[in-house]
């Protein structure tokens, strides 16, 4: 007899899962399964993650890191961003737990994430408080961004700004740079 699979997904369900290639995410207790990201989502991660690092080596707010990742606020809740940072104080435990607090989220829109991104994370990452959410369109080269108060995004098609507190220099990203051929 075939078991139906359950209607609600704890963060402690999705640990479970086996290593299979697909990332494995829950937002609300809604699965959310994606296959293994094309070359193209790959190339733009490192690209901001580089240079998200930069800044942060010269203005040490935060520490960058990418996924896999396992970023859990409750039960009903493990998401895997592309690329964040997170404040110093957490960065420096070794275990995912200790991350609660997000300074900057990006997530690089891939065909199987789009409404993920868009509409699921993008949420909960406005209902977590995450100050700075950009939501990387490689086909179309822009960048939306969002605020927790936003309704709507801001389109961004020539730079990326980005102001994190108890700093004085912004983090500057031209987009050409970042979506440039090899």
């Amino acid at each position: 007899m075939a078991m139906s699979a359950p209607a609600y997904y704890t963060a402690e369900m999705v640990r479970g899962f086996p290593e299979d290639g697909n990332r494995y995410e829950v937002v609300y207790g809604e699965l959310l399964v994606t296959p293994a990201p094309r070359h193209l989502h790959q190339r733009l991660v490192h690209r901001l993650a580089f240079a998200l690092e930069e800044y942060v080596r010269r203005h040490p707010v935060g520490e960058v890191l990418f996924s896999p990742a396992d970023i859990s606020w409750d039960e009903d809740m493990l998401v895997q961003p592309d690329v964040f940072v997170v404040p110093i104080d957490e960065a420096r435990h070794t275990d995912w737990t200790a991350i609660r607090h997000l300074l900057l989220v990006a997530e690089v829109l891939s065909p199987s994430s789009t409404r993920q991104d868009r509409f699921i994370k993008r949420r909960r990452y406005q209902e977590g408080g995450v100050p700075l959410y950009w939501i990387v369109d490689a086909d179309a080269e822009q960048v939306e961004v969002w605020t927790p108060a936003d309704l709507f995004p801001r389109i961004e098609r020539e730079h990326l700004m980005w102001q994190p507190t108890g700093t004085d220099q912004s983090f500057e990203l031209e987009l050409r740079e970042l979506f440039r051929p090899l």
